[in-house]
């Protein structure tokens, strides 16, 4: 008897593997012949490269190259080519690459470090987003009128900081205002943050003498790299190979292919040689990508019933030095920038920005989290103006069935889920009507912050994925497509979906675990929450193409129409007579008869899928339709506030999410509890620290602080399953949302208990003691 995969909670297939160490990383395979690359980072965050000196680096025994941005000009990004892979004639932020030693030994490459001399001519630092669109503040990149673009939605604009503007212009907002009794005005300011994922960034490349670039990564877009690398080197993507396998983390931050990029040039230096680097923990914090940060306005109106009747937005996107990803994070922004709410009249401006700080990249959430956090702590801010219960307010709002988005597209329980049940749900599960803020008498008050979140995948219009299967001898099945394994449980999740469309047994089917952009169909990226839903889409075309072809072969020797028979108990047998049967191991390599002849041949199911019916995001009013569908969920903290000692203990943490059908309910939880522990590091202590120069202060795990095991709250995590049709086996995306409304919970907890307003990231101690005593 075949047992159900899909809605168990099945043990992940790479569990052992890990916790024994026997699992195999990118790191973990360099040869023994291969060299080591290390990086020269600058120590200024905006400043000229008056002179470079190489010349003492190169007599370090065992060097056999320094690479330098003169030697070699690429510009790359994978929105606009704004970013030198090695910076020449001017450094943009503290830690950008400017060199790359290549030696036999990885400590060679250091000390031939350590020797480079540069002599820098510092330029005036823009040390915020609001800075950046002031007046008078420097134009960072003067050439961005002559930067290709990568992708159609993307809008810069020459002469200023600003790489793309996104506008959402719905309703009408004069009609808007003059029905709103109360206005609130907010601004809220969020920092950048760093991935700090286990596995540090790693690449090797090698170039071979018939051109071939081969090239091993820890990436979570090994056919995004081999695209962007062939267009970057004037290459077919034929000559690029790329292989992934397992990957340690990322949570956004492994996508672009700088790494990539710089072994690249290191391997060319020295004659095609296999060259590996492998960034140190501090170079993650200050040479690659982080989170987005953002300085936004808010202005929302509503009736004296709590009815939202106008919602004005800026965000001001900080982006860093270059622009990477953070352009389709700004589009996200503004896309959510309501949040779970129907709004009729909405203007929002979101401004993607430069500055000197660290580049941004994909960062999990992608730009939501920052919608999330404005919308939520401004509903915060009017449910006290009216003086309405929190929740109420929400319900008030929430979007329904027949609502709008922002981008003008109409919701329905299909699409969009149910965010008024999973509101209802988190009533009940946080004990809400027992009380949002109850004073214990003993100078110590628990709070309850609550947050509602909305998420869509923000993809491009033709992301597609793509799934092999072929069976052994035995019947058991192969399975070959291209989803990283970088955390979410994708090669156990994956499987239970394919085993349950085959019929068969989950522990008959084997998964490919290692990516090779020659050998594996081909995957837009492990990214956006959407990659169960694609896969899995490619897996049930594959399913279904190989039953197709086993009842085939079945019929032809059971003297039978195809219509006739069905498959099941890993057999196709005939639906008049199920005892007659054929086992698919009898059939997956054809059909032999007595005397000698056979048909069929070998089955090999195909299976893809595309995104349809997306559309580009209009201009001029955002109109559009940006993911294939949404996410909705609820979110609650509660905390106990010390009012003498101002300080504070997480104690519950909650999130209800509406995921269409959870294919793995361990696994699902699992991923929605990391987003949540994530989501309360960046409201309680992470963040990235400037100086006045913009030099961030905070580039190891001794300073940049996350949050400890002893320090987790009580997590409870709760689904509601309202069918996305058209899904595989109706399910939603998860991976990202126990990020999105964390920090706005624990701000609107603690602005209860403590009587001040927390509209900027991380609440730290120090930063709840100095509001507290500042309001006496």
């Amino acid at each position: 008897m075949v047992v159900q995969s899909v809605g168990n909670g099945v043990v992940r297939n790479d569990a052992w593997n890990k916790v024994t160490g026997a699992a195999k990383f990118n790191a973990d395979s360099a040869g023994a012949s291969t060299l080591q690359a290390r990086l020269f980072t600058s120590t200024e965050a905006h400043a000229e490269i008056e002179s470079l000196d190489i010349s003492e680096a190169l007599k370090v025994p065992g060097i056999h190259a320094i690479v330098t941005g003169e030697a070699e000009k690429i510009l790359a990004g994978s929105h606009i080519r704004d970013m030198p892979v090695l910076a020449d004639k001017k450094v943009r932020y503290y830690g950008e690459p400017i060199a790359l030693a290549v030696a036999d030994e990885e400590w060679q490459a250091a000390q031939a470090v350590q020797k480079i001399a540069v002599k820098y001519k510092p330029l005036t630092v823009i040390d915020s987003p609001s800075l950046s669109v002031s007046n008078g503040a420097p134009v960072l990149h003067e050439n961005l009128s002559s930067y290709e673009t990568m992708i159609e939605e993307i809008y810069p604009e020459p002469g200023t900081n600003i790489v793309s503007r996104v506008k959402i212009r719905k309703g009408n907002m004069e009609k808007g205002w003059s029905e709103s009794a109360v206005i609130v005005e907010a601004e809220y300011s969020l920092p950048q943050a760093s991935h700090v994922y286990m596995e540090t960034r790693s690449a090797r490349a090698e170039i071979m003498p018939d051109g071939t670039v081969n090239i091993f990564t820890a990436s979570q877009g090994p056919h995004a790299v081999r695209k962007l690398i062939a267009h970057y080197l004037n290459l077919s993507e034929g000559q690029v190979v790329v292989n992934t396998p397992l990957v340690g983390g990322s949570y956004g931050g492994k996508v672009n292919s700088h790494p990539e990029l710089l072994t690249y040039l290191a391997s060319k230096a020295v004659g095609g040689r296999m060259v590996s680097l492998s960034f140190t923990r501090e170079e993650c914090f200050y040479a690659s990508g982080g989170k987005i940060g953002v300085d936004a306005r808010i202005k929302i109106g509503a009736d004296r019933n709590g009815k939202i009747k106008a919602l004005e937005v800026i965000h001001l996107i900080d982006t860093g030095a270059y622009a990477d990803s953070s352009p389709r994070m700004t589009q996200a922004a503004a896309a959510s920038c309501a949040g779970a709410y129907n709004v009729e009249n909405i203007w929002c401006d979101s401004l993607c920005v430069y500055t000197n700080h660290t580049y941004a990249t994909s960062f999990r959430g992608f730009g939501h989290e920052i919608s999330t956090f404005c919308m939520e702590r401004t509903m915060e801010k009017l449910a006290r103006k009216i003086q309405m219960d929190p929740l109420e307010l929400r319900r008030i709002n929430v979007l329904r069935e027949g609502d709008t988005t922002p981008t003008q597209e109409k919701t329905t329980l299909v699409n969009a889920g149910n965010p008024l049940a999973c509101a209802d749900k988190l009533r009940e599960v946080l004990k809400w009507d027992e009380g949002n803020c109850m004073d214990d008498g003993n100078g110590k008050v628990r709070a309850k912050g609550i947050s509602l979140f909305f998420k869509t995948s923000s993809s491009p219009t033709d992301a597609s994925a793509g799934a092999l299967i072929t069976f052994c001898p035995d019947g058991s099945v192969n399975l070959n497509c291209s989803a990283v394994e970088c955390g979410p449980g994708e090669h156990t999740v994956i499987p239970q979906i394919l085993a349950d469309a085959l019929k068969i047994d989950l522990g008959k089917i084997h998964i490919n675990t290692e990516i090779n952009t020659r050998l594996c169909p081909e995957h837009w990226k492990t990214v956006a929450s959407i990659s169960t839903f694609m896969v899995g889409k490619a897996v049930l075309a594959a399913a279904e193409d190989a039953i197709r072809q086993m009842k085939k072969i079945a019929a032809i020797s059971m003297r039978c129409d195809e219509a006739d028979v069905e498959h099941g108990e890993e057999c196709i047998y005939l639906k008049a007579d199920p005892s007659q049967r054929l086992p698919f191991r009898d059939l997956a390599f054809g059909v032999e008869y007595s005397d000698g002849n056979a048909v069929g041949g070998q089955v090999i199911g195909r299976g893809s899928y595309i995104i349809t019916h997306l559309t580009k995001m209009d201009p001029g009013t955002g109109k559009g339709k940006p993911g294939p569908y949404w996410t909705p969920g609820a979110q609650g903290v509660e905390i106990e506030y010390d009012k003498k000692e101002h300080t504070y203990r997480l104690l519950r943490a909650v999130t209800v999410i509406d995921a269409g059908r959870v294919i793995n309910p361990a696994t699902a939880a699992g991923q929605v509890i990391g987003g949540m522990n994530m989501g309360l590091g960046l409201a309680t202590r992470e963040y990235k620290h400037y100086d006045r120069n913009c030099k961030l202060q905070n580039s190891s795990l001794r300073t940049y602080k996350v949050l400890h095991y002893a320090e987790d709250p009580e997590y409870s995590v709760h689904f509601i399953e309202t069918p996305n049709l058209g899904s595989p086996y109706g399910l939603r995306g998860i991976a990202e949302h126990g990020v999105l409304g964390m920090a706005s919970c624990l701000a609107n907890a603690l602005s209860h208990a403590a009587g001040v307003e927390f509209d900027s990231l991380p609440i730290t101690f120090e930063t709840l003691w100095q509001k507290a005593e500042n309001s006496k």
